[in-house]
C-alpha cells in the first residue's frame, strides 16, 4: 500500500448546450476580480456543499447565470479527476443541460465580467485548462478523464501542456485509438489535442476527427481489413486528386496499422438531411457532376471480368427470411439474364456512392465526397446503385442527377444497373440481418420491390 487515504474537494460544472448556426454551442463566462484564474473563460461552476451534485449544479447555474434548471433536465456528461499546477487534486462533475428557463446574464459581477455562447469547435482563448479538459472529453464522448497538471503548467489552456487523458468506457474500443496510431498521426500532423470518434455505428472502419495544437483539423481512419485499406490508399494516391477540393487529401498512410490521415472537408452529410425541392434538385445536379468527374478521372478501358454473381447463393441464404414471396424468383431470373449481357467499359468508381458519403456545405455552395475504401474499377452505373434509393418516387431528382452527369444511361447500362441493384440489395439484406442493421434490410427490400414493379407489364 502506497500513500494514505485522502479526501478531495468536489465541484460541479454546467455545460449548457444549444444548437447554433455553427453547430453546438456552449455557455461560458469570463472570470474576473479577486478569484482563482481571473481572466480566462470557464463554464459556470462551483463547489458542492451539503447537497447532491445534481442539486449543486442547479444552484450554481441559478446563482451564476440566472438560468433556472430543473433537476430532471440535468444529464451526466463527464467526470474529471483534476490536479491544478500547484494545488490539491479534486473531482469535477460536468453536467449537460439543454433545457432551462430565463436568459443567461452576469449575476456575480465580483467574479465574472462577461458571459456568452461559443461554438464547441471554436472555443475562446484564454480558457481555464481544467474546464477545457472537461469540454474536450465531452466532445470526444468520453465519460471519464484524468487531467493532472504539472508544477509550472499555466492555469490557462496551453496546447503544448495538454495533460488530458481520456478513460475508455467498459466494452468500448477506447475514446482514442491505440498508442501506435496516435504516435503515427502526430508524426504526420503534429501535436493532437482532441480526438472525437465519428465512426459510423456499423462494425466497420473507425474514424476520428482530430484537432491539432495550432487549430488544424484532420481525420484519422483505421480500416477493418487490408483490402479496404489498399483500395482507399490506391484511390487517394491515384484518381481522387483529380477531384481537387471536392475530396480529402491523403496526408499519410501506414499499411501495417491500416491507418490513413486525411485532410478535412467541409459540409454535413446528406444522409437524413432535408432541403426544399428546388435546392434538392440543385444538389442532385451537382451529385451527377461529381459522379461524372469520378468516372472521367482516368481513361475508360475494356472490361476484364464478369458481373459479381459468385456470392449470390450465400447472400440468398442470409436474406431469405426477409424476402417477399416473389423476391427469390425475381432475383434468380435477373441473375440468369446477367450471363447474356454485353460487357461494359470500366472506369474508376467510388463503390459506395450514396448520401451518407456525400457532404453539402450550404455556405460555401460546395459538394464533397468521402470514404473510398470500396473504390475499384467497374462499370460507371455501379456508382448509381446505392444512390437510386434517394431519388425513388422523385423523377425530378433522377432528371437532375442525369442532367449533371451529362447523359442518360444506355440500354446496356440500364440492364447492368438492374442486375447490380438486385445483387447489392440481396447482399445488403444478408449483411443487415446478420449484423443487426435494420436500415440496410429495409433499403434492400425497398429496392427489390421497386425493381420488381418496374419489370411488370
Amino acid at each position: 500500500m502506497s500513500g494514505g487515504r485522502h479526501t478531495v474537494p468536489v465541484d460541479v460544472h454546467l455545460l449548457a448546450v444549444r444548437d447554433g448556426d455553427r453547430g453546438p454551442e456552449v455557455l461560458l463566462s469570463r472570470r474576473a476580480g479577486d478569484v482563482y484564474a481571473s481572466g480566462p473563460w470557464h463554464a459556470p461552476s462551483g463547489h458542492v456543499e451539503l447537497e447532491t451534485v445534481v442539486d449543486a449544479v442547479v444552484r450554481e447555474t441559478r446563482e451564476e447565470t440566472g438560468l433556472v434548471v430543473e433537476a430532471a433536465d440535468v444529464r451526466a456528461a463527464v467526470t474529471v479527476h483534476h490536479r491544478p499546477p500547484g494545488g490539491q487534486a479534486r473531482v469535477g462533475f460536468f453536467f449537460e443541460v439543454r433545457r432551462w428557463s430565463g436568459t443567461p446574464r452576469v449575476v456575480e459581477r465580483d467574479k465574472c465580467d462577461a458571459i456568452g455562447w461559443f461554438a464547441l469547435d471554436e472555443l475562446p482563448e484564454p480558457m481555464v485548462a481544467y474546464c477545457r479538459a472537461g469540454l474536450d472529453a465531452y466532445r470526444a464522448d468520453a465519460r471519464m478523464a484524468v487531467h493532472f497538471q504539472e508544477p509550472g503548467d499555466p492555469i490557462a489552456y496551453d496546447p503544448s501542456a495538454d495533460r488530458l487523458i481520456l478513460v475508455p468506457a467498459p466494452g468500448s474500443c477506447g475514446a482514442v485509438p491505440e498508442k501506435a496510431v496516435r504516435a503515427f498521426s502526430e508524426q504526420a500532423v503534429g501535436r493532437i489535442t482532441s480526438w472525437t470518434d465519428v465512426s459510423w455505428t456499423r462494425e466497420e472502419s473507425r474514424v476520428w476527427r482530430v484537432r491539432g495544437a495550432e487549430g488544424g483539423t484532420w481525420y484519422v481512419k483505421i480500416h477493418q481489413n487490408d483490402r479496404f485499406h489498399q483500395r482507399e490508399v490506391a484511390a487517394l494516391r491515384g484518381w481522387v486528386p483529380v477531384l481537387g477540393a471536392a475530396a480529402p487529401r491523403l496526408v499519410s498512410a501506414d499499411a501495417e496499422l491500416r491507418v490513413v490521415v486525411l485532410t478535412a472537408v467541409g459540409g454535413r452529410s446528406l444522409h437524413g438531411a432535408t432541403y426544399a425541392p428546388g435546392q434538392q434538385r440543385r444538389i442532385f445536379y451537382r451529385i451527377g457532376q461529381l459522379a461524372a468527374a469520378i468516372h472521367r478521372s482516368a481513361p475508360a478501358r475494356p472490361a476484364g471480368g464478369t458481373l459479381p454473381l459468385g456470392k449470390l447463393e450465400r447472400h440468398l441464404d442470409g436474406a431469405r427470411a426477409y424476402l417477399a414471396p416473389e423476391d427469390e424468383e425475381f432475383i434468380r431470373s435477373t441473375a440468369d439474364k446477367a450471363a447474356g449481357l454485353p460487357a461494359l467499359d470500366v472506369v474508376p468508381t467510388h463503390g459506395d456512392f450514396q448520401l451518407l458519403n456525400l457532404r453539402w456545405d450550404e455556405a460555401a455552395d460546395a459538394l464533397y465526397v468521402i470514404d473510398f475504401e470500396r473504390s475499384e474499377e467497374g462499370p460507371a452505373v455501379r456508382d448509381f446503385v446505392r444512390l437510386a434509393d434517394a431519388w425513388h418516387g422523385r423523377p425530378d431528382l433522377l432528371a437532375a442527377v442525369m442532367g449533371g452527369y451529362g447523359r442518360p444511361f444506355t440500354s446496356e447500362e440500364e440492364a447492368q444497373f438492374t442486375v447490380l441493384s438486385v445483387l447489392d440489395s440481396v447482399s445488403g439484406i444478408s449483411y443487415g440481418a446478420g449484423h443487426g442493421d435494420p436500415e440496410l434490410v429495409e433499403r434492400g427490400r425497398r429496392t427489390l420491390a421497386r425493381l420488381r414493379a418496374a419489370q411488370r407489364p
